[in-house]
């Protein structure tokens, strides 16, 4: 047991006042080992739906961040005090050097602070699909300085958390899972309105992303110069990849105009002549 003791107390570094011993460094240990046990805890109970049904994915996952980091601080804070330095007198006597640190951070720091406002608020969840600078991305993660999303090309992109609360993003998750669309075409004036209506529904109704069919709907919205301009609205679930089923319903459209012949009309210009 005194072999124990001894060995507990070896000083493995001595600076002015501060020993750094043994017992010092399996205090430390111990520390980070029960924050990261508790923790392991926390996300499995926030995890478990049968627990808390009333939490989304996005939901418990800021709640964990949140405690994450405070359980984080408080860490740190202990193993300060574990090596012999003072919380509150570090914070006293650095208190003109954070000043300057944080001018020369101050972007750095305006990131950490809207990503507490982002994980507190919970405006922003993980899955979420949002339009920033005109980039379509969905929410992979959501860190205290940046989040990471992944847009339709697959490639993964680190958004600065400041961006997204200073500047106008869209977010086509928040309200509902479904979301409507419009497609707008053109068609001759000498074709039937009630046939281009009607054909535009069915293709529409043809393409199976396409839900609550009931809600399918066709407006004449303009009488341009070279054509009359239709709207095809419909709602969809799949906000990610709406591009694509754009795309089909278009060459659905094509494919259905062509049976019908209804024409597509392009710019014309008559050009006259005049003989001097």
């Amino acid at each position: 047991m005194e072999n124990v003791q001894h060995f507990l107390e070896y000083e493995l570094l001595h600076i002015g006042n501060y020993v750094i011993s043994v017992f010092t460094i399996v205090r430390i240990l111990l520390i980070i080992l029960v924050c990261n046990v508790l923790l392991w805890i926390i996300k499995k109970a926030l995890m478990r739906k049968n627990i808390f049904q009333k939490f989304d994915t996005g939901t418990a996952y800021a709640i964990y961040q949140i405690i994450k980091y405070t359980f984080w601080i408080i860490a740190f804070g202990l193993i300060l005090e574990t090596i012999g330095i003072k919380v509150t007198v570090l914070i006293a006597g650095s208190a003109a050097l954070l000043v300057g640190i944080g001018l020369g951070l101050q972007q750095t720091f305006n990131d950490v602070v809207s990503g507490m406002i982002l994980l507190s608020e919970r405006s922003i969840k993980i899955d979420d699909i949002l339009e920033i600078d005109g980039d379509i991305v969905k929410i992979q993660d959501i860190g205290l300085r940046t989040s990471k999303g992944l847009n339709r090309d697959q490639i993964s992109i680190i958004i600065p958390n400041s961006l997204i609360t200073t500047n106008k993003v869209i977010n086509w998750s928040h309200q509902s899972v479904r979301t409507r669309f419009k497609i707008n075409i053109g068609v001759a004036y000498n074709s039937d309105t009630d046939l281009v209506t009607k054909v535009l529904t069915e293709s529409a109704l043809e393409h199976q992303e396409i839900k609550y069919k009931e809600l399918v709907d066709v407006v004449l919205i303009d009488f341009a110069d070279s054509a009359m301009e239709y709207q095809l609205l419909f709602y969809s679930e799949d906000i990610f990849r709406i591009e694509k089923i754009k795309s089909d319903v278009r060459k659905i459209i094509a494919r259905k105009f062509r049976e019908n012949s209804i024409v597509i009309p392009f710019p014309q210009r008559d050009l006259h002549i005049k003989k001097s």
